[in-house]
């Protein structure tokens, strides 16, 4: 009951004064992202009464409202009333609307997340290069393909034209919409199989113009004409989202607006730990939102203990020394912070699949617990979560602070290194790469594998044995982490066990990367010296082996495991996202070695 009184107060002084008290965030706002192509995601945070109940202000659901109109309101039938386009846009707009009804009658505010720009395939049709010229030879993702694309441009007239309907079309279709959060680095197709589209913006030179226009109309439409929010998002790999001058440049010719906030991950790039906090964040004059992933798609998805919220509210250990903002707390005090943004599923392609949502429950917690109130410790947080959420007991609640700090040191020291420079994105999602081989049939320094001039530049500056000793550090971390989860004797068995089976998970996720590092590194040190060590290399194949069978076991014959890793490497341009290379095809080339 005091709860509800708290909160009750806390709407009202919002109201009479217009403004939200200092210590909490205006926007505290969470999305559940699909796998693109596949099914929608399951989980309790779809649920609006659930996000409600902790205390989030707002949803991002990727329900594609972009997709759900007709264009009438720009020209009259151009999407026939016969075709399978209007029937699959008529099943569409449905479905959010019951989906909108749910939201709207938990008082849950939504923000619809938009890819701009996507149009019907009638309409590309029709209006050909005035929409956009052709770009050849683009690949089809998810398959060897290629084929000719479209791509967009925001100077085009008709582009700003479609634009402008489509804004007006979708809150006329949908009139509870409170805003929307607008993409433009990315455009996937998976889900839309009646519709085209591309980022109308470019990078680079005439990227600044571009932006500038198409902020302007997104502004005019949303913000002003309609008073809606916008959440104009960044990201765009490595431009807008991580250069404060460019980022300048566009903000400064935009005048500000209540309803305008720019969204902004807190790396400076992707969801990575070896990344700097993003430099654009506290500039300029405009409203800003923080994204943080909390089921970290390079990092295991949850699939073991992966405690990041710590580390983004106070700062990760690899951040130590250097100058400027380096965390959250660094950034709460500055004017243009507005809140925080948790992705509490979502990100990347494919698995590992979980059916338990512990991990990243955890870091969502946390987050959005400390949005709401920006004087709370992070630590008091995580107590409070582990005592009143998992019904956990002191003792059991100190473990698990052991285990959440442990996985973040783990996972540091697992998946990167502190000694050379790693590609992060070697291992992510549900796939484990490897050294790609050559034409030649062998790993070379200019192998296409993400790891292949990381390891000759290891191998050139005599460090092999140094990073394999890391590697082996980082399996102590996650052993220990192991033995700490078999301690617990409160809260729920479901909870019991899924500490110990995911602990056990990532230890045998672990100590996988520790061998099969240590197989391709001495093995390319053989291939270089003609000189293999052989019993070593046998036993940490042999190690390699069994880890992947005891993997298997676990995830098998335990429910709550999440599915199984793949000793492939990621791969948009297949089918299943990966080809042959990968860390077992390296492993049987030196395997073979050996014999």
């Amino acid at each position: 009951m005091k709860k509800n009184i708290v909160f009750i107060i806390v709407c009202v002084s919002v109201h009479v004064f217009g403004q939200v008290k200092s210590s909490e965030s205006q926007f505290v706002l969470d999305m559940v992202f699909n796998n693109p192509g596949e099914a929608e995601t399951f989980s309790k945070y779809t649920n609006p009464e659930f996000v409600k109940s902790r205390g989030i202000n707002g949803m991002v659901p990727q329900w594609f409202v972009n997709c759900a109109i007709t264009y009438d309101n720009f020209q009259e039938n151009i999407i026939p009333k016969d075709s399978d386009t209007r029937k699959w846009i008529n099943e569409k707009a449905k479905v959010i609307d019951a989906k909108l009804a749910t939201c709207e009658e938990a008082a849950m505010p939504v923000y619809a997340f938009t890819d701009v720009f996507m149009a019907p395939k009638e309409i590309w049709e029709k209006f050909g290069d005035a929409i956009g010229q052709e770009e050849k030879n683009h690949s089809v993702l998810g398959s060897e393909k290629t084929e000719v694309l479209r791509r967009p441009s925001i100077q085009n007239p008709i582009v700003q034209d479609l634009m402008r309907a489509q804004i007006a079309g979708i809150f006329e279709r949908f009139p509870t919409l409170d805003g929307l959060v607008i993409r433009f680095g990315e455009t996937y197709l998976h889900d839309t199989p009646y519709h085209l589209g591309g980022k109308p913006v470019r990078q680079g030179e005439g990227g600044v113009e571009d932006h500038v226009l198409l902020l302007n109309i997104l502004r005019d439409e949303i913000c002003v004409k309609r008073n809606k929010k916008l959440f104009y998002r960044t990201w765009d790999f490595g431009w807008l989202h991580t250069r404060p001058n460019v980022y300048l440049e566009i903000t400064n010719q935009l005048e500000p607006h209540e309803n305008l906030v720019f969204s902004i991950k807190h790396t400076k790039g992707d969801f990575l730990r070896n990344h700097a906090f993003n430099p654009t964040l506290g500039i300029g004059n405009h409203q800003q939102i923080v994204e943080v992933q909390c089921q970290r798609e390079y990092e295991g998805k949850g699939a073991h203990p992966n405690y990041v919220a710590k580390a983004v509210i106070d700062g990760f250990e690899e951040y130590e020394g250097r100058s400027g903002m380096q965390s959250l707390n660094d950034l709460k005090s500055n004017k243009n912070f507005k809140g925080v943004w948790t992705w509490s599923r979502g990100g990347g392609w494919k698995g590992p699949y979980i059916s338990n949502e512990l991990w990243i429950d955890l870091n969502t917690y946390v987050m959005s617990q400390w949005a709401l109130n920006l004087d709370t410790s992070e630590e008091s947080l995580f107590f409070k979560y582990a005592k009143d959420v998992l019904q956990l007991s002191d003792k059991d609640a100190q473990t698990l602070r052991k285990i959440a700090l442990l996985s973040t040191d783990g996972v540091l020291r697992g998946h990167y290194s502190e000694i050379a420079g790693i590609h992060p994105t070697w291992i992510r999602d549900e796939f484990m790469g490897g050294l790609g081989i050559d034409s030649e049939n062998k790993p070379s320094v200019n192998g296409k594998g993400k790891l292949n001039r990381n390891f000759y530049s290891i191998l050139d500056k005599g460090l092999v044995d140094e990073v394999i000793q890391e590697k082996l550090e980082a399996v102590s971390i996650w052993k220990e982490l192991e033995r700490l989860s078999k301690s617990f004797t409160s809260g729920s068995l479901e909870v019991r066990d899924y500490i110990k089976v995911s602990s056990a998970y990532g230890r045998i996720k672990y100590e996988i990367i520790y061998n099969g590092w240590a197989i391709m590194l001495k093995g390319i040190e053989g291939d270089k010296n003609q000189l293999y060590q052989l019993k070593l290399m046998k036993d940490h194949i042999a190690n390699y082996r069994n880890l992947w069978k005891e993997f298997k076991a676990l995830t098998e014959s335990n429910l709550q495991s999440a599915t199984l890793y793949k000793p492939y490497a990621f791969d948009l341009n297949f089918k299943e996202f990966h080809g042959e290379n990968g860390m077992e095809k390296t492993v049987n080339y030196f395997e073979k070695k050996t014999q």
